[in-house]
Parts: C-alpha cells; sequence; structure tokens
C-alpha cells in the first residue's frame, strides 16, 4: 500500500501524461457507470442482452432457426454487468496503473491506461447497440 501511495505521489508530481490517462479513463467509466446505470430497464420483461454470430445451443439441435444467432433475450438484471464493467475499469484499472508505474514505467502505464480507455469505448459501443435492439 505504501508503494502504491509513493508511485501515485510520482505520478501526481512528475508524470502528466500517466495523470491525465488515468483522469480521461475515470470520467470515461463514470460516464459509463451513469449511462448504464440510467438505461436500466427494470420494468421490462425482456430486454436484449447479448449479441452472437453463432446460435446458442439448447439441448441437442445446433441447426434450429430459433437457435441460430442473433440477439438474445434476457432479464434486466443480466445488463448490470455494464456498471460492474464500469467501476472495474474506473478503480481497478486505475490502481493498476499506479501500480505498473511503479514497476516497469510511465511507457507500460500509459499503454494499460489506453488499453482500458479502449474497453470503455468497447463497452459503450456494445451498450449502445443492445439499447438500439431493445
Amino acid at each position: 500500500m505504501e508503494e502504491l501511495k509513493k508511485s501515485f505521489g510520482e505520478i501526481f508530481r512528475e508524470q502528466k501524461g500517466v495523470l491525465s490517462s488515468m483522469a480521461i479513463l475515470l470520467i470515461l467509466s463514470l460516464a459509463l457507470l451513469v449511462f448504464s446505470v440510467v438505461t436500466l430497464s427494470p420494468g421490462a420483461s425482456v430486454v436484449k442482452v447479448g449479441y452472437g454470430d453463432i446460435g446458442r445451443y439448447q439441448g441437442g439441435e445446433w441447426s434450429s432457426m430459433t437457435n441460430s444467432g442473433g440477439y438474445q433475450d434476457g432479464s434486466w438484471m443480466e445488463m448490470l454487468a455494464f456498471p460492474v464493467l464500469a467501476l472495474v475499469f474506473g478503480l481497478l484499472h486505475n490502481v493498476l496503473i499506479v501500480k505498473v508505474y511503479g514497476k516497469r514505467g510511465s511507457g507500460m502505464a500509459i499503454l494499460l491506461a489506453i488499453i482500458s480507455i479502449m474497453l470503455v469505448i468497447g463497452a459503450f459501443l456494445v451498450l449502445v447497440r443492445l439499447l438500439g435492439e431493445g
């Protein structure tokens, strides 16, 4: 824990690039959290919760038309994965960035931040597509 505080202090004082990428990640994660919580539909009986090009296996028949991929229905509880993802990206990934900075330096920390930002953007795109089909 002491090492994390020391690394974060060094990032705050000297590494403005790492700090700004961490801030961007935090802001995007908070936006994903707010957007995903606001768009939850607890009153809806069925929502689109996933997409697959390959059908789901449902007891012996892979080739049936009802089982041939596309958007998958489910309950709104399954959409709680998006707020959880937002929290993981916003909090855990920022802690990981600080830890990577302490071990590997600013280049690897910025790379991890960029990858995390891309994952948040990907989660936004998936959520928007699922909401558009629902």
